[in-house]
């Protein structure tokens, strides 16, 4: 049985402002993640960018690629690690070349199914 493609939801009355990268969008995902266990609430059309998804959206696609067993906990850990931070992995602050190639990795992995769905140009 074929799958509906993915259309989206309607946040605003705006125009939705599509992430330039997928590292915008997990660290975008990581600050909503963050203002909600400090018990922020969330609500169509409050926020002053308008954006093609809910952080849920992004969650439910990182849990689909471990489960996929295309994101292994290696790469979880240096995208909690790195988006809590809210910078990439930097030499020069003593991250590892180890933890940056799974940086990029783990985005790379990220970026094709959030540009299908229109989240990342």
């Amino acid at each position: 049985m074929a799958r509906d493609k993915y259309a989206g939801c309607v946040l605003h009355d705006q125009p939705a402002e599509v992430f330039a990268t997928t590292e915008e969008a997990w660290l975008w995902f990581v600050r909503c993640q963050s203002a909600r266990d400090e018990g922020a609430r969330f609500g169509a059309g409050r926020g002053e960018v308008a954006r093609p998804c809910e952080p849920d959206d992004i969650a439910r696609e990182v849990g689909r690629l471990y489960r996929g067993r295309i994101l292994r906990p290696a790469h979880l850990k240096v995208l909690d690690r790195f988006g809590r931070r809210l910078a990439p992995p930097d030499p020069w602050a003593g991250d590892s070349p180890a933890e940056a190639r799974l940086w990029e990795e783990a985005l790379d992995r990220l970026a094709t199914p959030l540009k299908r769905k229109g989240i990342v140009s």
